[in-house]
Formats: structure tokens, C-alpha cells, sequence
């Protein structure tokens, strides 16, 4: 699985992918350069959706699609949406508690509820990585991350390798600070989705309610990336109910907020930077369309755009300053393979932290328990004792 007008190198016999030639041999350290990565597509298997799971107003588990939307766009051949993506704010918006580090705790929650039914059995995921598709889009995006660096926590437990984000000092001190405008601005994404979106299909956008970004659904997907196996979530914005396959994720969209754009600078801008987080956002779980409202500076969307997100490539392609879909998922898997073999020990409470910043390679330091060991005691107990599922969902706190 490619966008187009990638190449792909010839697949063994297993369906794992030939090593390029510039594949960094492990060390204590991993280069991040895009000219190191920039051999053929990997293999990537296209992601199945292996369940998913909600949280509610309140971040609550719960194991089912209570949480899902569907996606109800206003007529193609009326005026401009008009969406006052402004309105409500602060008065009717209830943001998530960012100071609560869920790390992997829900996810975690829906493995332990459906670890004996996965396809290939325990010993599948013995050889998996679990994480976040966040995380994953980070991996991706380094390669020509220029501003934000980030750290990544790793352990094996069982053979499985869990990677986990750790908030890094400056990112901490950078949300602390949030100056007023960009929390305006975040509030505008979500109330952009509640614009776009309808609580049952067919149903219409009801905008007069509550925007509150506790509430979440969350597909959980299986993919291999060269020769490793992946089970990862992300949050799914909305379902499509008149997509051409009604099976996941392909029935699934995105929705995007962008400022508008009046000149071909601001456009090869937009391509260069914002794009390339769409599209891997997007590519990893096999979303296909992301659409965007583009809003005006009083906050108001005028026009809306579906970016398919196997073409998205297409507009950089001839940019010499533009970003590859191949040196993204290269440098995936280069980093999937320094992390496999790094860490070696199986315990739960010793954590490798690899850490990036632009412009450096990502090293790696060893650490034990707090604050970096990150899965779980109910986790670790009932996957040890083979215990059934919880019965209630866990504190992230616990």
C-alpha cells in the first residue's frame, strides 16, 4: 500500500520488504537526515480495523461505537458553509484535562479485552508493537520536522514492544503557555466537526450543543510495516454513510481546518508543512479523504476542499523543497528496527526513552519505573495472571 506514483521495492516470499541501501545499521543512535530514507516505498500492509472503543463526556471507556459520528456536509451546489466556527467559544466548550497523562491506558484496555481473539493468536501480538497512530505520525514526520521535537518511551512486556509519547519540557512549558488565540484556534477545529457532523445518519449538524473534546472515538487497526507487525488507535472524526465501501477504515473521513489561502506562496506553504501531517495521519490508519474547511480571519469557513489522501503527494512531488512519502515510512521502519533491537530486556518497569530534536539524531537513555514507566499495574497483573477483562475501566491514573 503507496500513494501514487511512489515505487515499492519487490516483496520476499513472506511479504516483508528488501532492505534499502541506506538503512542505518543499529547503534546508540539513529540520523534523521531525508537523504538516508529516500530509497523505495517499504511494505506496508494495507490496515484492517480490528474493533474500536469510545470515551465519553466524562473520558470514560466504554467498548463500543457510542461515540461515533456521521459525516453530514451541507449541500455541494448551495452557498458557502457560513460556519461561524467562533461561536459557543468559551461559553459551550469543555476542553479535556491535558495535565491527565492518559498514555496508552485505553488502549491497553481494549487489548486486554480482546487479546484472545486477535487474529494469530497471543503469539502475534508477542512479536507486535502497540501505540498510538500519534505517535506513529510523529515517527513519520521527522525526517522534515524543522521546530518540535519529541520523546518516545519503550518497553517490552511479553515480547511485546509498547511505545508511549513523553511530554517533553518544552512542549510542557510551550501548552503552559498557550497564548489565548491558539486555544481560540484549537476550539475551532472541533467546533468545525460539529458543524460537519450528525449524531445518527442522515441526521443533520446540531452546532447549538457543547463542544467537549473528552468525548472521542477510537478505531483500533492491525498493519505491518516491513517486517513489523503494528496494532495501533487513532480517533476517528467521522464515518461517511454514503462511502463507496462501507468497511472500515475506508468509510472513514477526516476533518481539517486551514486559514484561506489568496496566493500560490501561501499554497506551496500549506503543501510543504501542513499536508504532510494530514496525509500521515491519514496513510497510517488508510483513511482515504480529508476535508478541509477553510476559514476566513474572522473565524468564518467559506470554501471546503476533499484532499484524497492518495494523491496528496502529487502536490509536491515537483517541489524540490517537498516532502516523500518514502523517506517518511523508511525512516518508520528504520526507527521500528532501532527500537526492536535496542530494547532487548522483557520487563514492564524498564523503559528506554529515544529522544529527537531537529537538526539531531534520536538517542536513547535507560531508565526504571517512575516517571517514565508507563504501563499500567491492573495491565501487567492480568496479562501475567491471564485474568479475564475488567469489569470497570481503569483511572488513568492508576
Amino acid at each position: 500500500m503507496e500513494p501514487r506514483g511512489t515505487k515499492r521495492t519487490a516483496e520476499k516470499a513472506d511479504g516483508v520488504a528488501q532492505p534499502w541501501s541506506k538503512r542505518p545499521r543499529p547503534g546508540s543512535s539513529l540520523r534523521t537526515e531525508p537523504a538516508l530514507y529516500s530509497g523505495p516505498f517499504p511494505f506496508y500492509r494495507r490496515p484492517s480495523e480490528l474493533g474500536c472503543f469510545s470515551l465519553d463526556a466524562r473520558r470514560q471507556y466504554h467498548g463500543d461505537a457510542r461515540a461515533l459520528r456521521y459525516y453530514s456536509p451541507p449541500p455541494a451546489n448551495g452557498p458557502g458553509p457560513g460556519f461561524d466556527l467562533r461561536d459557543g467559544y468559551p461559553d459551550r466548550y469543555q476542553p479535556r484535562d491535558e495535565d491527565v497523562r492518559e498514555r496508552l491506558d485505553h488502549l491497553l484496555r481494549w487489548v486486554l479485552e480482546h487479546r484472545r481473539q486477535l487474529e494469530g493468536g497471543p503469539g502475534w501480538l508477542a512479536g507486535a508493537t502497540v501505540t498510538w497512530r500519534g505517535h506513529l505520525t510523529k515517527l513519520l514526520t521527522t525526517p522534515y520536522e524543522r521546530q518540535e521535537g519529541w520523546q518516545l518511551a519503550a518497553s517490552r512486556f511479553q515480547g511485546t514492544l509498547y511505545l508511549s509519547e513523553v511530554e517533553t519540557p518544552a512542549a510542557r512549558a510551550q501548552r503552559l503557555a498557550r497564548p489565548p488565540l491558539l486555544r481560540e484556534l484549537m476550539y475551532m477545529g472541533y467546533k468545525f466537526e460539529q458543524y460537519m457532523c450528525a449524531d445518527k445518519p442522515g441526521g443533520a449538524p446540531d452546532p447549538s450543543g457543547v463542544v467537549n473534546t473528552n468525548v472521542a472515538f477510537c478505531s483500533v487497526l492491525r498493519s505491518r510495516l516491513g517486517s513489523h507487525p503494528l496494532l495501533f488507535s487513532g480517533e476517528v472524526d467521522c464515518i461517511n454513510p454514503q462511502a463507496r465501501s462501507a468497511q472500515p477504515p475506508a468509510c472513514y473521513v477526516e476533518l481539517k481546518t486551514s486559514k484561506e489561502m489568496h496566493s500560490p506562496g501561501q499554497w506551496r506553504s500549506f503543501y510543504r508543512h501542513k499536508l504532510l501531517k494530514w496525509w500521515a495521519q491519514s496513510f497510517l490508519p488508510g483513511v482515504p479523504h480529508v476535508v478541509a474547511g477553510f476559514r476566513n480571519p474572522e473565524g468564518v469557513v467559506c470554501s471546503l476542499k476533499t484532499f484524497p489522501t492518495m494523491e496528496m503527494f502529487e502536490n509536491v512531488r515537483n517541489d524540490r523543497d517537498g516532502w516523500n512519502p518514502s523517506v517518511c515510512m523508511n525512516f518508520c521502519d528504520a526507527f521500528l528496527s532501532f527500537a526492536q533491537s535496542t530494547v532487548v530486556q522483557d520487563d514492564p518497569r524498564l523503559v528506554h526513552l529515544f529522544s529527537w530534536e531537529p537538526g539531531g539524531p534520536v538517542t536513547v537513555s535507560v531508565h526504571r519505573d517512575a516517571p517514565y514507566a508507563f504501563l499500567p499495574t491492573w495491565y501487567v497483573d492480568a496479562m501475567t495472571q491471564d485474568l479475564p477483562p475488567l469489569a470497570a475501566p481503569p483511572s488513568p491514573t492508576d
